[in-house]
């Protein structure tokens, strides 16, 4: 008893204290002291107790104020006898639970602990108003004390002890299910307007929308249940009063569409999708809705909402293409009020044209022709407009306006006439204007070349004018690159625009670009160099030619094989449609193409290029460059002891190239054959000389039927026995490709050989992968039954690399026919035979050769030296190019990626290796500017690895290069903390926090950040060499 009045004793004295956690603290141990039953208070205690308790009631500190209330009420509810008291306290409570409810959250577990006993009170009045409290107390209180006493009421429920306590428990459930938070499906809330002044409601539905904002963001794999549900709630809410919400349920709807955009264009064809709803269909069905609700507020006051409608119609029509079709009628008007609008800002108006934009590339013309009148003064106006970014913005769409009011690529019987005289006007106006922005200049360029190129019939004495002006602007080192580009535009035009003013002059001038050090320019002239030679060949002099041809040498070189490509596509043109002026390349032009065709390097569209050019050279009937000519130089190398070829890969150009002639001039076939079976068989030719012939035979035979060379056959077999590997495997492929030429001949004879000759079957087996990866499905379907049976025998071959081709030979195989033999090929895993089942396996393997391949993450090995371990890291340059690919991801499709798993690798990049780090670092720089909100969720988890790179010290006797290492490392991953930082509320973060405040305080780190952060401006972050 005393040692109890002592402990209160000491209790009051420190809710005396200046302290408000002691107060606190002393006043909640009171309330657990009196909530004991053992307690006795002497009168004197007691009016301590009361008088301290009504003394807290006025403290400065509202948590403690909370506690001393509560404290009290809970007691006087749960251990009161008289229930008078008891009633008042209920009131008291339900009072503070309604005004205060949100500052008791603390408290709100004993609250209900205290509350749910009263609910079997045997007075009624007492369950009445514990009621009450309750449906208070489900207004503010967390989802846990909710879900207690949804359990709680349902346990007692289902007991259903008396009549009396079920009807209590039952009108507490529709007393909880009355208060407005449970009640609304959605706190964005129902379709009534709010009438109430002091309505607060709006921040429930604003935060309901940033939250429905976060969850669509993140949460893609959810699309087809979010446009079940939160897409109609949104689109209800379009019409919200308050502007500040609105901005946010657009945003919401935003990032929605967003999440929507077809990763694979695929998916934008209709009869290529599932059938059933996919987002794609169900956003198609709610367009009507959208537009209905966005076309009103098109026309309101709000700049702001407006700004929302455009951001909104520009976002759907890009993930969407033709979506408004039905709906231009009712949205035009809209766009134009913006425009028209002179109260408008530049922004609002920047945004409206941008939208317009949009909007015309993604819809028919035809769809257009109807509002042309009303869209041409204001878009006019617009280019007219003193703000350049107005003007460049209403260029873009001028340029658009051109191409709906004369489509060039479909019929129209539109008159597009009216239009054209303000449209050239207000363009040239600005193509004229040296004193404008650099941005204005370049559009006026491509909006004119539009011009000229879908209306140019109809300009009469201003064209020629119009075309000077783009002879100057070629002259200009800043604007000839868009020339050029638009002069392409023109010359590729079909109504044959008359360039012949500007030719004479212009076509030196582009010639010249060839030799400037700017790669855009020369694959850009090089475009219009072709197109030009296409269209305007009767009006291009020797000369002209000529000057071109000196510059084309050069660009002929594999250290640039796209610009090779363009270099030889110009060739094959002149070829084509100017024969004459071929004699000209008979010298250094030839020499570098023969020169290329040696390059290990050619491939791709560089090769189908050099093929191309070939045969159109060869049918034109140059001297000295004919069928006999170019298989000479071709073929020289290799029949010259002194020159062998070092790559194998320089063979096979060659023969594809020997190929290229031969069917551009069939009757050389049979001669040039004839001799290559000779080259094959002559004891005295050398391995090099054995293996083009074999090559070539194969790439012939592979377009011409060789089935009339009888002794082919035997020669290609007889070549199984060369002791050179790479001649065998020439052998190999030659019979494969010829097979494909003649399959009915060829395929039978090769499957026949590769039953009776056990010794030749790795090789014979080679040429069956080749015939079924080249030859078409319908060509091969009526053998697949024979091939299937044949690799069946083989797969239990004890040889590896047997097996390994014939399973690939099943895995592709299965592709012809899949619906058929992939349940069989599934059959074989039952096979008592280990051999068959890996075979099996790996058949599935080639089956799925096009998807993903996991890589082992790690491939590090440890290896022991005496009492030492070594780690020796051979999947490093793995690693290093597989984040090479990943940062080149990040800039080539990055709206394919699922970004939260390619930041899981990032992570791991983190703690990695030196080079993998700086890689990663640079990664995070890119990532902080593309997608700032998927990396401020991971913020928290990127710091950590940051930090320790920065505060890794080198052991001190370390070689200077570890210090240099270090520093670079600690830089480079500043630079990362430096761009992080500029992710909104990256700072609110408190391990971000933290960190920042570890840089300050550590004078080498804080010395780092600021030169960082001030050349930051000036130098590119981006930049990254991966060479």
């Amino acid at each position: 008893m005393a040692s109890a009045s002592y402990h209160i004793s000491n209790l009051l004295e420190k809710m005396t204290s200046s302290d408000k956690d002691f107060r606190f603290m002393a006043t909640n141990d009171l309330m657990t002291e009196l909530q004991k039953d053992s307690i006795k208070l002497d009168d004197d205690s007691e009016r301590k107790v009361v008088k301290m308790i009504l003394k807290l009631l006025e403290d400065k500190n509202g948590e403690v104020q909370n506690l001393a209330i509560t404290g009290r009420l809970t007691s006087a509810i749960a251990k009161q006898e008289d229930v008078s008291v008891q009633l008042e306290a209920l009131d008291i409570m339900a009072d503070m639970l309604s005004r205060q409810g949100g500052l008791l959250v603390n408290f709100h577990p004993s609250i209900l602990t205290c509350l749910l006993p009263q609910l079997t009170s045997p007075r009624l009045a007492v369950r009445k108003r514990t009621i009450i409290a309750l449906g208070h107390l489900v207004m503010s209180c967390g989802n846990i004390v909710f879900v207690d006493l949804i359990e709680h009421l349902l346990s007692e429920l289902s007991k259903n002890d008396s009549m009396s306590t079920t009807r209590t428990y039952i009108q507490c459930i529709a007393a909880i299910s009355r208060q407005p938070v449970y009640i609304k499906t959605s706190p964005l809330g129902s379709d009534d307007e709010y009438s109430d002044d002091d309505d607060m409601s709006w921040k429930v539905r604003r935060a309901a929308a940033k939250c429905l904002d976060a969850v669509v963001s993140t949460r893609h794999e959810m699309l087809p249940e979010f446009y079940k549900t939160v897409s109609p709630a949104l689109i209800s809410r379009f019409k919200e009063r308050e502007e500040n919400v609105k901005a946010d349920v657009f945003h919401a709807y935003l990032s929605l569409l967003k999440q929507t955009r077809p990763v694979q264009s695929w998916l934008c064809d209709p009869d290529a999708m599932e059938q059933g709803e996919t987002p794609l269909t169900m956003l198609q069905s709610q367009v009507p809705n959208i537009v209905k609700a966005l076309h009103k507020q098109m026309k309101e006051k709000s700049v702001k909402t407006r700004q929302c409608c455009f951001n909104m119609l520009t976002e759907l029509v890009n993930v969407l293409p033709g979506a408004l079709t039905q709906h231009i009628p009712v949205l035009v008007p809209g766009i134009i009020f913006s425009l028209n609008d002179k109260s408008s800002s530049s922004n609002l108006k920047i945004d409206a044209l941008s939208c317009l934009y949009v909007i015309l590339c993604n819809h028919s013309p035809q769809v257009f022709h109807p509002h042309v009148q009303a869209l041409v003064p204001p878009v006019v106006a617009c280019v007219g407009d003193p703000f350049y970014k107005i003007t460049s913005e209403a260029l873009l769409v001028t340029q658009q306006l051109v191409k709906v009011i004369r489509p060039l690529d479909q019929p129209s019987s539109f008159d597009a006439t009216p239009y054209i005289k303000d449209l050239f006007a207000c363009t040239i106006k600005r193509l004229k204007a040296a004193d404008i922005d650099q941005e204005v200049k370049e559009r006026a360029i491509s909006c004119m070349g539009q011009i000229i190129c879908n209306l140019g019939d109809n300009l009469g004495s201003d064209l020629p004018n119009t075309l000077q002006i783009f002879l100057e602007r070629l002259k200009n080192e800043i604007t000839r690159l868009t020339t050029v580009k638009a002069l392409t535009l023109i010359a590729g035009s079909p109504l044959k625009i008359d360039l012949r003013p500007v030719l004479g002059e212009g076509v030196p001038i582009l010639a010249s670009f060839l030799r400037k050090n700017q790669r855009a320019l020369k694959l850009g002239t090089l475009s219009a160099l072709d197109i030009l030679i296409k269209n305007y060949s009767d009006s291009l002099t020797a000369a002209m030619i000529d000057a071109v041809l000196d510059e084309l040498p050069p660009l002929i070189s594999e250290s640039d094989m796209h610009v090779s490509q363009m270099a030889i596509s110009f060739l094959t043109t002149l070829a084509k449609v100017y024969p004459s002026s071929l004699s000209k390349i008979s010298g250094s032009i030839l020499n570098e193409l023969i020169g290329l065709v040696r390059s290990p390097l050619l491939q791709g569209g560089a090769l189908s290029a050099m093929l191309d050019f070939f045969q159109a050279l060869v049918v034109t009937g140059t001297n000295n460059l004919g069928y006999m000519d170019l298989l000479r130089m071709l073929t020289g190398p290799v029949y010259s002891q002194n020159t062998a070829l070092t790559h194998k890969q320089s063979y096979y150009s060659i023969a594809k190239c020997v190929a290229a002639l031969t069917r551009a001039c069939p009757k050389e076939g049979p001669a040039v054959v004839g001799q290559f079976i000779q080259d094959v068989k002559n004891s005295r030719s050398t391995d090099s000389i054995r293996l083009l012939a074999l090559l070539s035979l194969g790439e012939v035979g592979h377009h011409i039927d060789l089935s009339g060379q009888l002794e082919l056959k035997s020669v290609i077999l007889e070549a199984f026995s060369s002791p050179s590997e790479e001649v065998k495997s020439a052998a190999s492929y030659a019979l494969g490709s010829i097979s494909v030429g003649n399959l009915p001949e060829y395929l039978p004879f090769v499957l026949q050989e590769i039953t009776s000759q056990p010794k030749r079957q790795y090789l014979l087996l080679h040429s069956l992968k080749e015939i079924i990866s080249s030859a078409s499905v319908v060509g091969l379907k009526p053998y697949v039954e024979n091939i299937w049976a044949l690799l069946l025998k083989h797969c239990e071959c004890a040889e590896e690399g047997t097996r390994n081709v014939v399973a690939e030979c099943l895995g592709k195989l299965t592709l012809i026919d899949p619906e058929t033999l992939l349940p069989r090929l599934k059959g074989y895993l039952i096979s008592g035979s280990s051999y068959a089942r890996s075979s099996v396996v790996t058949a599935v393997k080639f089956t799925i050769s096009d998807h993903p391949q996991p890589i082992d993450p790690l491939l590090k090995n440890c290896i022991e030296m005496g009492p030492f371990k070594h780690t020796v890291d051979d999947g490093l340059d793995i690693r290093k190019a597989a984040f090479e690919c990943m940062y080149t991801l990040l800039d080539s499709c990055l709206d394919r990626l699922d970004i939260f798993e390619f930041l899981n690798h990032v992570e791991d990049g983190l703690k990695d290796h030196y080079d993998i780090k700086m890689l990663t670092f640079l990664m995070l720089v890119r990532l902080s500017t593309l997608c700032p909100s998927a990396v401020l969720q991971r913020l928290d988890r990127l710091v950590e690895p940051l930090r320790a790179t920065c505060t890794t010290k080198v052991k001190a006797n370390s070689v200077k290069q570890e210090f240099e290492k270090q520093d670079e490392l600690k830089r480079s991953a500043m630079r990362a903390v430096a761009a992080l930082l500029t992710i909104p509320e990256a700072e609110k973060s408190p391990l971000m926090s933290e960190f920042q405040s570890q840089i300050s305080s550590n004078p080498e780190l804080a010395a780092i950040f600021e030169s960082i952060q001030k050349d930051s401006s000036s130098t590119n972050l981006e930049s990254m060499d991966t060479s």
